[in-house]
């Protein structure tokens, strides 16, 4: 059996430091490979697992702020069948005032048909303004229920059902809905019935008169309901920008305790590229001045 090599104390120095050198490197060349000065824990358990926990929170975050942006959408799909409804309910108007005028009963009930074609338009576009399963304006759930649904959304990933932690966005309540779209609005009148308008005397003129109001109280009606939504809608905005900033500043902390410095390591690996020259270089000159002693014999 071969005896042990034996390496001289200044060729061995030069060995151990080049290995040092060359895993250097290495983890040099892995932090610009991945961005990270902590890859795992083994680098920095500390540092790995408090930028896990920021990251974490900052997904739970990003997930709920999904959320509330999508009630903002319910809400502004809302809003928007409530304005264009308001502008239905002014053309309904504006046949009403016709009607007033024309003296021909003739003229009035072709009103009245008119007026009833834009009334089956205010029941169809609140049922056509929901988002993502939520109607404001409507029940989804039972078309022929009069209120609509309720939107629940969370400010954050506590499970506490305070008022602190979601808003409660409450769609049309019973009253709202039949002053617009329900039953009483068209015992009020504003169904309209082309015989009674198309009636002379007093009749017709009740009847279109009773429409007036009841058109009048939609309106009331519909703005104080847009009004109330966008108010819920800028407080959702407001949650969202917060939000937004949040997750910035979480994944921000984590990015500071992880993240490596790109324009530091880059200077380090030739530094220690350097280093890993000059170290081959004197091992060679340790090796030359072993082998000239030799030479001696």
């Amino acid at each position: 059996m071969a005896d042990n090599i034996q390496l001289s104390s200044a060729t061995r120095k030069n060995l151990l430091s080049l290995q040092s050198t060359t895993g250097l490197i290495g983890r040099t060349q892995e932090r610009l490979a991945t961005g990270l000065k902590v890859n795992s824990a083994i680098d920095d358990a500390l540092a790995f697992f408090k930028a896990r926990s920021l990251n974490s929170r900052a997904n739970d975050l990003s997930t709920i702020k999904d959320s509330i942006a999508n009630g903002v959408s319910t809400i502004k799909a809302a809003v928007q069948g409530l304005e264009t409804i308001e502008d239905v309910l002014k053309q309904m108007k504006a046949l009403t005032q016709s009607a007033i005028a024309s003296p021909e009963s003739s003229t009035r009930a072709k009103l009245a048909s008119q007026f009833n074609e834009l009334r089956s338009q205010v029941d169809n576009l609140a049922e056509d303004a929901h988002f993502n399963g939520y109607n404001l304006l409507k029940n989804t759930s039972d078309p022929f229920a009069a209120g609509a649904d309720q939107l629940i959304v969370k400010f954050n990933e506590r499970i506490d059902n305070s008022s602190l932690n979601e808003l409660v966005v409450s769609g049309l309540n019973a009253a709202d809905f039949n002053t617009i779209i329900g039953s009483s609005a068209v015992a009020n009148g504003i169904a309209g019935v082309t015989t009674v308008w198309g009636q002379t005397g007093t009749a017709a003129i009740l009847a279109i008169n009773a429409a007036v109001r009841a058109i009048d109280s939609a309106l009331v009606t519909v703005r104080q309901a847009a009004q109330n939504f966008g108010t819920n809608s800028a407080q959702l905005q407001i949650r969202v920008d917060f939000t937004t900033n949040l997750i910035n500043t979480l994944r921000g902390g984590a990015a500071q305790l992880v993240n490596a410095d790109l324009n530091e390591e880059s200077a380090n690996l030739l530094s220690l590229q350097t280093r890993q020259e000059l170290g081959t270089v004197s091992l060679s000159i340790a090796q030359q001045s072993e082998q000239s002693i030799l030479r001696l014999f």
